[in-house]
């Protein structure tokens, strides 16, 4: 779940992709107003919800008219690719059913098998973007904020939650380290990788000082950095 308001959200929309491919290159297009949506759903904003979603769903339509029928390589042997895009077409669909209800914390739910789906569909498929490195961290971010409170309450909770921070600290690198080049020599993708590296350090710091007031503090601003880097870059 995302709480924060960026300044000019659509643009994020026409950020660039990175593919080998034309079906991956199409789909990550389309995965831009896509996180747009994610976003507005959460933000308590039917509207502009209603919005993000709509153009998230015709950059869907584009890549399903284009390529549903008959993918090329490497999709072209995936017996589950037409039903792996008609599930993301699914998701969209009740998403809007949801937003025209206003329950919006439901659609964002729904839109986030959006992102499994895709994950899914690459994976099978042996592709590997710069999305899947997002994913991951914000896998074992979610993870660490789920249990990071809970641990602090427990015999030696400092010691596991140190263990799960290590391999977020791994992840935050591989956000850096796994960039495409266009990415990497961006200084604005550079100042929010620095953000997220920085707060997971902050929170490795409060977990070694055994300080669970500052991990408490430091658990607090991880997810805003990671939102921030996901939303232009993810």
């Amino acid at each position: 779940m995302f709480k924060f308001v960026l300044p000019a959200l659509m643009v994020f929309a026409t950020c660039p992709a990175f593919a080998a491919d034309a079906v991956t290159e199409a789909m990550q297009k389309a995965y831009a107003p896509y996180r747009v949506a994610l976003f507005r759903t959460n933000m308590n904003a039917q509207a502009e919800s209603q919005q993000a979603l709509t153009q998230a769903q015709q950059a869907w339509g584009q890549v399903a008219a284009r390529f549903g029928a008959k993918p090329p390589a490497p999709y072209d042997r995936d017996p589950a690719f037409a039903n792996s895009l008609a599930e993301v077409d699914k998701a969209y669909a009740q998403a809007a059913q949801e937003i025209a209800k206003n329950q919006l914390s439901s659609a964002h739910e729904t839109l986030e098998r959006v992102r499994d789906i895709l994950s899914a569909l690459r994976q099978r498929n042996q592709v590997i973007v710069y999305s899947d490195h997002m994913n991951a961290y914000h896998s074992e971010m979610e993870h660490v904020l789920t249990h990071g409170p809970k641990l602090l309450a427990e015999p030696n909770g400092l010691l596991q939650l140190s263990l799960q921070v290590g391999v977020l600290e791994y992840l935050a690198r591989r956000l850096r380290t796994a960039a495409p080049a266009e990415y990497a020599n961006n200084p604005e993708f550079s100042g929010l990788v620095q953000a997220v590296e920085g707060s997971v350090a902050a929170l490795k710091s409060a977990v070694l000082a055994q300080n669970p007031s500052a991990v408490k503090a430091a658990l607090g601003k991880i997810k805003p950095t990671y939102s921030k880097l996901f939303l232009k870059f993810g």
